[in-house]
């Protein structure tokens, strides 16, 4: 059976889908279908529905606040998608937002399964040392990437 967050999850996801990538929604309204309190639904969108995994959420906060999710679509093109990794990595990258940021990849068939497996191997935080493991998996992810773009990925 699935959790709360979950459950909210995949309401959103339908709503994105049904709407070309694009939701306005109260987030009072969110609370009272869920019969949860608002801040369960503000964990739902700091955890789903990141950067990482190809979203941008607004939120305004109030008596006519609101929570609007876009899901932005990767760059296609070679060149916008290098400089798009560049801007993405920047020098540091989590565990979470690196296997996000494969799984979104993933997601837009601009790397395989079996490619975001591998990567997700080599970048785990016991392969990388106590010291500076951010920035070895940033550097390691963006030269993974880059070598599959050159390859010809996607």
């Amino acid at each position: 059976m699935a959790n709360l967050s979950d459950t909210i999850e995949d309401f959103l996801l339908r709503m994105l889908q049904r709407s070309n990538g694009r939701v306005e929604i109260r987030r009072s309204e969110l609370a009272e279908i869920f019969n949860c309190y608002p801040s369960q639904i503000n964990y739902v969108l700091s955890t789903r529905f990141t950067f990482e995994r190809g979203y941008i959420v607004e939120s305004r906060r109030g008596g006519g606040g609101y929570i609007r999710i876009v899901r932005v679509a990767l760059p296609g093109e070679t060149n916008r998608l290098r400089q798009f990794l560049e801007e993405t990595l920047g020098g540091e990258i989590s565990a979470q937002a690196a296997a996000n940021l494969l799984k979104r990849l993933e997601e837009e068939k601009i790397i395989t399964r079996r490619e975001a497996e591998i990567m997700g191997v080599v970048l785990k935080d016991r392969l990388l040392g106590a010291t500076g493991r951010d920035k070895k998996r940033a550097l390691l992810l963006r030269e993974m990437l880059m070598a599959l773009i050159r390859a010809g990925c996607g």
